[in-house]
């Protein structure tokens, strides 16, 4: 079982002060928080591609590659690539090239987008949405196979035998397909035996086991093996020493972000309530002492089937100490639990003679 934090690098107003840190200040910030996340064993840091004022990173590559030569052993990925915008030639050359900085601890998260300023600023229609992820990703899967490429598609132009440098440290770059539980996503990945990532970032993750077993199930019918396939969730949460504590500093920054997004997207008012039901035990936020969160996380393997956990810190904007305080807690007290319990877990479904899902 894996463990790890993703971050979109937001530069909100703090709720408490209003002040709007840098965008240079929060990249390097999270620079110091990947780091942390390495230092305390944590298996993976993600960071999310976005092109708006109130986010920094507009280039995963760039901002994990800064953090490469400084960590050990944490993989360094995106959170996602928004391949449909995106040019699949560069992006396996930036993945590759980071790949290479770290000494083969790359990967690549391709999604279609939830957010969509990137398709006008690099000039694709949205019309073609589906057509442009489907198309690039089909690219990127062929650059990854072959130093050389033969290639043609109908967004882009042609690649008639044209290498693509530099080659990664790794025999195959990992490529994810992140979805927010789109069951054509998850389909598209088990055919292609690709890794899945499920945003599970509201209402019940118990939901989300059918498109996993979706997922497994259009593997399984392309031949694809199912012991090796892996599968994440990018959640939403906060550690904190104890729970009440860990409740409440989460609460103003994690409301004034959902309700930002919730006037552009018409989502209902975030209140108090909707907060505390949504990190109740069947809920999607991972919010409390490091047991809390530790529980939760073992559940969702054990019912859903994730063998990567992704926590979201911070939703909006936060102190700087906070969150690192929150991954070092993921990091020493929670993943070991974790790690323990769902290893155990596993043996005795194994020795019992269970299929794990």
């Amino acid at each position: 079982m894996e463990i790890g934090i993703t971050s979109f690098v937001e530069t909100k107003p703090d709720v408490h002060s209003g002040v709007v840190i840098s965008h240079a200040q929060r990249l390097r910030e999270v620079v110091e928080e990947i780091i942390l996340a390495d230092q305390v064993g944590l298996d993976v840091f993600g960071i999310g591609e976005h092109h708006r004022e109130d986010y920094a990173a507009s280039s995963p590559a760039m901002v994990l590659s800064a953090a490469a030569p400084q960590t050990k052993n944490i993989r360094l990925t995106s959170a996602v690539t928004v391949l449909s915008s995106a040019d699949p030639v560069r992006v396996f050359q930036d993945f590759s090239t980071l790949d290479g900085l770290s000494n083969g601890r790359a990967e690549i998260m391709a999604g279609r987008g939830s957010f969509i300023e990137s398709f006008p600023l690099f000039g694709y229609n949205l019309n073609d949405y589906d057509e442009l992820f489907e198309e690039h990703l089909d690219l990127l899967l062929k650059i990854r196979q072959s130093e050389k490429v033969i290639w043609e598609g109908r967004h882009r132009p042609a690649i008639n035998k044209l290498g693509v440098y530099p080659r990664p440290v790794q025999d195959s770059l990992p490529i994810w397909v992140a979805s927010g539980g789109n069951q054509q996503s998850a389909i598209r990945a088990g055919i292609l035996g690709l890794p899945l990532m499920l945003a599970i970032i509201g209402g019940s993750p118990m939901q989300f086991a059918p498109i996993v077993q979706l997922y497994k199930k259009a593997a399984a019918h392309a031949g694809h093996d199912l012991s090796k396939l892996k599968i994440g969730s990018h959640s939403i949460g906060f550690v904190g020493p104890n729970t009440e504590w860990a409740a409440d500093t989460f609460f103003p920054s994690t409301m004034a972000g959902m309700n930002k997004l919730g006037k552009e997207r018409g989502w209902p008012y975030y209140d108090r309530s909707s907060y505390d039901a949504a990190r109740s035990f069947e809920g999607a936020l991972y919010v409390g002492d490091p047991d809390t969160v530790a529980e939760k996380i073992i559940h969702l393997r054990k019912h859903v089937g994730i063998t990567r956990f992704m926590l979201y810190v911070p939703l909006s904007t936060m102190p700087h100490d906070q969150v690192m305080q929150a991954i070092e807690l993921l990091g020493t007290k929670v993943a070991p639990r974790v790690r323990e319990e769902v290893a155990k877990w596993e043996a005795d479904m194994a020795r019992e003679g269970h299929s794990i899902l």
